[in-house]
């Protein structure tokens, strides 16, 4: 039986700690206890709001629903080949611990995405990536959970309509569905991405030529912690702001006048990305705070609450980073937190 707590402040839940308050909040460790739940929050006639890790995600307003933090867990192998392995984990699994349980076997296409904060659930929804590789790269399907009804549906690649830091859950059917399980195909004889961020230089230094699976997510590893502030000391939401793109036409224009400014392929033919970081760095913004709130000394992506800060003073400081960066660049950047 799932226990319900009522009018709870869930900063404590997120990674930002933003002072929040919901309604009534169940922590769910079984889908039994989920389908409890649900047919409550049907009989009050409440909205359910899902969260998972809350490392990708801003409260502005109390939440007039039934949270539901996401706490089950568990990773299994479905299927398996001589090349490839299918490996289902729980919504509620950590991100990262269905990393090593890959690189622990050598199992390739995850390992650029180590420490990627949050849980299983979220990576679909976001369609997270880094380092040149996102989870699309390997994702089969999930199984999800209508929360108005109760029925199980599952979504195959196709139908999450993967997009840039996107998927059908946060459009189409944002707020329908709680994501039960997630499957990827891993291959048992990775081909590693080495060419994005700084993974190649730090291979050099290292004298690493022919890196394994386990090389190169420990050298992600350090380069995350190196420019990644620790929540657990300086609350943050990891990268706030989308990677801007813009038609190859534009960035020449953009190339003529800035000839320093870091860029990366587009999701598209006929697209270039542009470092988010870089933009923000250059308008200066990069360490500098405005009371509690200011972009990270050594990343310039990263939004950090540097004690008591309000959702107010946040969005505030998000639209003044977002004018620096049009008025210097004419480029508008958007959050790729998701901000309720």
């Amino acid at each position: 039986m799932f226990t319900l707590q009522k009018q709870v402040d869930i900063s404590a839940y997120t990674t930002l700690k933003i002072k929040a308050k919901a309604a009534f909040l169940a922590v769910i460790k079984e889908e039994t206890e989920l389908q409890e739940a649900l047919s409550w929050a049907r009989l009050q006639k409440l909205p359910v709001f899902i969260l998972g890790g809350g490392s990708n995600i801003l409260f502005t307003q109390k939440i007039k629903a039934l949270v539901l933090k996401n706490e089950i867990k568990g990773v299994r192998v479905i299927k398996e080949t001589e090349t490839s392995v299918w490996v289902e984990a729980r919504s509620g699994e950590w991100w990262s611990t269905l990393v090593r349980f890959a690189i622990e076997r050598r199992w390739g296409g995850i390992e650029n995405l180590y420490y990627v904060p949050g849980t299983v659930g979220a990576a679909p929804v976001q369609n997270i990536g880094a380092y040149g590789v996102e989870l699309k790269d390997t994702f089969v399907s999930l199984r999800a959970i209508n929360l108005k009804t109760g029925k199980e549906k599952i979504f195959t690649k196709k139908d999450c309509a993967f997009g840039y830091r996107s998927s059908v859950f946060k459009n189409k059917e944002k707020g329908k569905y709680f994501i039960a399980s997630v499957t990827l195909k891993l291959s048992k004889k990775p081909v590693l991405r080495l060419d994005y961020g700084d993974i190649r230089a730090q291979l050099n230094e290292q004298g690493i030529k022919r890196p394994s699976v386990q090389q190169l997510a420990e050298i992600i590893r350090k380069i995350r912690d190196n420019k990644l502030p620790n929540p657990a000391i300086y609350p943050n939401a990891g990268s706030f702001f989308k990677n801007p793109e813009v038609t190859k036409a534009d960035f020449v224009g953009l190339q003529k006048k800035f000839p320093e400014i870091k860029f990366f392929p587009g999701s598209k033919s006929g697209l270039v990305k542009i470092s988010a970081g870089w933009l923000i760095e250059q308008a200066g913004f990069k360490g500098k705070r405005y009371g509690p709130v200011g972009m990270y000394e050594k990343q310039a992506l990263i939004l950090v609450n540097y004690g008591g800060a309000s959702a107010k003073q946040v969005l505030a400081h998000v639209r003044r980073v977002q004018a620096g960066v049009y008025q210097k660049f004419g480029i508008k950047i958007e959050p790729e937190v998701n901000i309720i």
